[in-house]
C-alpha cells in the first residue's frame, strides 16, 4: 500500500523549470529522530501551521497581476511545508515508541489535515488562482503548469465553488469530521490489543521456530496476536481447527464495536457531502478523478471479473474438499482455507513454506532486491551507518545515479513489529521531489515500513514468500516516490491516479517468482545452500492453487467498500456485510464486525477496488519485461524513465500507451490470475 499524504485540495506546485532536473546532492540535512518527543512536535507543527498561513495571507494580498510565480508559488510552498513536517513529525504517529508521542503526533496530523480542508474553502485563494486562470500566461500553460491549474479549479469546483456559500461552509465542516473520524479509526486499531492462549497439548501443526518466537502467559500457554507475523503463520499451519475459528473471530472483531460506530458516522457524512455537492453517492464524488470515472464502471469491473473467477473458485473449492474430507467432512470454511491451502502445498506439490522461509532470511532478501533493482534502474544504495532514527532497528540508505554518482535521495526502512506502530506494510513519502526556487531539486525521502518476524539471538528474521512479494511491492512504491522526476509537488512520485498507483508495485511482484531472480539471493540460512530447484519448481507450479478463493475475497473487499460508498446515509454495515459475503464463496463465515478493521475504508474509501484495476496494468506492464528479458536492464531504464519518473505528470492512462507502446489490454492479468484469456480488453472496460 502507498501510504499517500492526504494532499491539500488546492495546494501544489512547484517552479516549473524546462529542463531534466539536475540531482546532485541532499538538499536538506535529515532530522535526528532521536530527539524527537511530544514538545517538538507540538512546537514544530505549530511553527509550520503559523509559517503557512502567513505565506496564504501574502499571496491573497498580492497588487499587480497574477502570475503563476506570485499565486501558485506560495501555495507549493505551503504544501511542501506541511508535508515536510509531516514526515518530520506527524509520521511518528505510526511509528514512535512512545504512546504519548504517538498520540501527539496523530492530534497534529489532524491539525495539519484539518488546515488543508480550510484552504480548500477560502474564496480569496479560489479567487486569486481564478483570476490568474484568466490571464494570457495562464491561457499559453502547457505540461505540467497546465495540469496543475485544470486541477487546483476542479479541486474548488469540487469543494463547492459555483454553489452557496451556505453548502460550502456545511461541505467544509463535514470535511474536517471526516479528517476526525478518520483519526478515530486509525487510532482505534493501532491501539487495539487482543490474543488467544494456546495450550502446548495444541499447539500441533506449529513449526517450532514459530512457536519459539511467541510470548508465553504464566501458565505456560502461548499467546497469539492478532499482529501479522502471529496471525498468518497460525491461520496456515495450526491442526486445531476451534483455535483457527477463535482467533479468526476476534480478528474479525478488531475494532468493534467503536469502529463500526465510527465507520457509519462517516458513511453519513460522506453521502451529505455527496448530495450537498449534487453527485448521485459518494463513490461517484470519490471515482470521479480516477482512471475508471464511475461506479457504474467499478461495478461492471467487479461483476465481470466475478463471472471469469467464479470457475477457477468452484475448482479450487472441489479440490480443497478432497483434503478437508480427511479431517472434517463438513466441508470447508472460512478460518480453515489457509490451512489447507498449506496442506495442499505440501502433499499435491511438496512445497513446505515453513522450509521455504529458511531461504529467504530477511539480509539476502533485502541485498537481492536491493542488488536487482540497482542493475534494472541503473541506481546505487548506501547504507548510512549510525544513522539518528525512530528505533534502533530502523536503517537507512541514500539513493543515487549510478551514471552520474548524483545523490537521488534517502529511504528509511522498519521491518520489525512494537507495540502501537502501524500494523500493516506500506510505503510513506516523508517529503516529496521538486523543483525549488533556487533551481536545485528537491530530493524526496520515503520510508518502508512493514512487520515481519524479528531475528532472534540464534536465527535470523526468515521470511514466508509471501511476505517477500510484499517486501518487493513496497519498494516499487518506494522507487515510485524516490526516483521523481516531476516538477511539481502535486505530481511527484506516486501522485497518480488512486485506480493507477498500485500498478508500478505490482509490476515487482513478479520477480520473486522468475527463477532467474531467485538465483540471486534465495539461500539457506544456515548452509549457504540455493534454494533446491524442485521446491522453486513447486512453488511455481503452485502459484495459482486456490487463485480462484484469493481472487473472489479481493472482490468482496472491493465490492464492500463500494457497497458503503453507494448512495444513502443510513446503513447497517453489518447487515451489508452479511449479505455481501457470499461473494467470496464460503456459506460458513466468521461470527464478527469485519468491517471495524478494515482500515482501508477510510483514504482508500470507493478505492480497494484499485487493487485490482490497477492489477491489470502492473501484469500488462510486466509482460514487457517477459517479452524482452525479466533482468534486462534496458527495460528497466525504459520503466524508471517512462512510470517513475513521470509519476502523475501524466494521465496513468497515457503513461501505459507510452511505456507498453500500444493499447492495454488485460491479457497478462487473466493469465497470472489463472484464467482462460478470451479478450484483449482490460476487464470492465467501456
Amino acid at each position: 500500500m502507498s501510504k499517500l499524504l492526504r494532499r491539500l485540495p488546492v495546494i501544489s506546485a512547484a517552479v516549473l523549470m524546462t529542463a531534466v532536473p539536475a540531482l546532485a546532492s541532499r538538499n536538506a540535512p535529515l532530522i535526528d529522530y532521536t530527539t524527537v518527543n511530544q514538545d517538538m512536535v507540538e512546537k514544530e507543527c505549530a511553527k509550520s501551521l503559523a509559517r503557512a498561513d502567513e505565506i496564504v495571507e501574502e499571496m491573497v494580498s498580492v497588487k499587480g497581476p497574477r502570475t503563476f510565480e506570485n499565486t501558485m508559488m506560495p501555495l507549493n510552498e505551503v504544501s511542501v511545508l506541511l508535508g515536510q513536517t509531516f514526515g518530520r513529525y506527524a509520521f511518528m504517529g505510526y511509528v514512535a515508541d512512545d504512546p504519548e508521542l504517538r498520540e501527539t503526533a496523530r492530534s497534529q496530523e489532524e491539525a495539519m489535515d484539518k488546515f488543508g480542508v480550510d484552504l480548500g474553502f477560502r474564496e480569496d485563494i479560489f479567487e486569486a488562482v481564478e483570476a490568474y486562470s484568466k490571464t494570457p500566461e495562464a491561457k499559453a500553460l502547457t505540461g505540467e503548469k497546465a495540469r496543475l491549474l485544470e486541477f487546483t479549479l476542479r479541486d474548488f469546483r469540487r469543494n463547492g465553488f459555483g454553489k452557496s456559500k451556505e453548502v460550502r461552509d456545511e461541505v467544509q465542516e463535514l470535511k474536517k469530521r471526516l479528517v476526525e473520524l478518520g483519526q478515530s479509526f486509525e487510532k482505534t486499531l493501532a491501539d487495539w490489543e487482543d490474543s488467544i492462549e494456546v495450550p502446548p497439548s495444541r499447539a500441533g501443526g506449529l513449526p517450532a521456530s514459530y512457536l519459539e518466537g511467541l510470548k508465553k502467559a504464566d501458565n505456560g500457554n502461548y499467546i497469539v496476536t492478532l499482529d501479522y507475523p502471529d496471525f498468518f503463520p497460525f491461520m496456515d499451519f495450526a491442526e486445531d481447527a476451534e483455535l483457527r475459528r477463535e482467533i479468526m473471530e476476534k480478528s474479525w472483531n478488531e475494532g468493534y464495536p467503536q469502529n463500526v460506530e465510527t465507520l457509519e458516522e462517516a458513511i453519513a457524512v460522506r453521502d451529505r457531502i455527496a448530495q450537498l455537492l449534487e453527485y448521485p453517492s459518494w463513490a461517484a464524488y470519490r471515482v470521479e478523478t480516477r482512471m475508471a470515472k464511475t461506479p457504474e464502471n467499478v461495478n461492471a469491473f467487479l461483476e465481470d471479473l466475478r463471472v471469469k473467477v467464479r470457475p477457477k473458485f468452484e475448482q479450487d473449492i472441489a479440490l480443497m474438499k478432497s483434503t478437508v474430507a480427511k479431517d472434517d467432512p463438513d466441508g470447508v470454511n472460512y478460518w480453515d482455507w489457509r490451512y489447507y491451502h498449506n496442506r495442499q502445498m505440501k502433499e499435491q506439490y511438496q512445497v513446505d513454506s515453513a522450509e521455504i522461509s529458511k531461504y529467504f532470511p530477511l539480509d539476502r532478501v533485502l541485498k537481492g532486491m536491493f542488488d536487482i533493482t540497482q542493475e534494472m534502474f541503473g541506481i546505487r544504495y548506501e547504507e548510512v551507518k549510525d544513522a539518528k532514527t525512530w528505533n534502533p532497528d530502523v536503517q537507512l540508505f541514500e539513493i543515487y545515479d549510478a551514471a552520474s554518482g548524483d545523490f537521488i535521495a534517502d529511504f528509511y526502512v522498519d521491518l520489525f513489529p512494537r507495540d502501537g506502530k502501524f500494523g500493516h506494510a506500506a510505503a510513506f513519502p516523508l517529503r516529496s521531489g521538486g523543483r525549488q526556487a533556487d533551481g536545485s531539486y528537491r530530493t524526496p525521502i520515503s520510508a518502508i515500513v512493514a512487520n515481519v518476524t524479528k531475528p532472534t539471538a540464534d536465527k535470523p528474521s526468515l521470511l514466508t514468500h509471501d511476505e517477500v512479494e510484499t517486501m518487493f511491492h513496497e519498494f516499487g512504491h518506494i522507487l515510485h516516490q524516490t526516483l521523481t522526476h516531476a516538477e511539481l509537488d502535486r505530481f511527484a512520485g506516486s501522485a497518480t491516479e488512486q485506480d493507477f498507483v498500485e500498478a508500478p508495485s505490482q509490476n515487482l511482484e513478479h520477480w520473486v517468482w522468475e527463477p532467474a531472480v531467485l538465483d540471486r539471493f534465495a539461500a539457506h540460512y544456515e548452509t549457504g545452500e540455493k534454494l533446491p530447484r524442485d521446491m522453486l519448481n513447486g512453488m511455481i507450479a503452485a502459484k495459482n492453487l486456490n487463485s480462484g478463493i484469493k481472487w473472489l475475497r479481493q472482490n468482496l473487499y472491493a465490492s464492500l467498500d463500494m457497497a458503503y460508498s453507494a448512495p444513502g446515509a443510513k446503513k447497517n454495515t453489518s447487515e451489508i456485510l452479511t449479505e455481501m459475503h457470499p461473494i467470496c464463496g464460503f456459506p460458513n463465515t466468521p461470527t464478527g464486525h469485519f468491517q471495524a478493521g478494515f482500515g482501508h475504508l477510510f483514504g482508500y474509501d470507493a478505492a480497494y477496488y484499485g487493487y485490482l484495476w490497477s492489477k491489470v496494468y502492473g501484469d500488462d506492464m510486466w509482460s514487457v519485461f517477459e517479452e524482452n528479458g525479466v533482468l534486462a536492464p534496458s527495460i528497466g531504464m525504459r520503466y524508471r524513465k517512462e512510470i517513475y519518473e513521470k509519476g502523475g505528470t501524466m494521465d496513468g492512462a497515457d503513461l501505459l500507451r507510452n511505456f507498453l507502446g500500444r493499447e492495454p489490454n488485460n491479457v497478462a492479468f487473466l493469465k497470472d490470475l489463472g484464467l482462460e484469456v478470451d479478450s484483449t480488453e482490460p476487464v470492465g472496460s467501456n
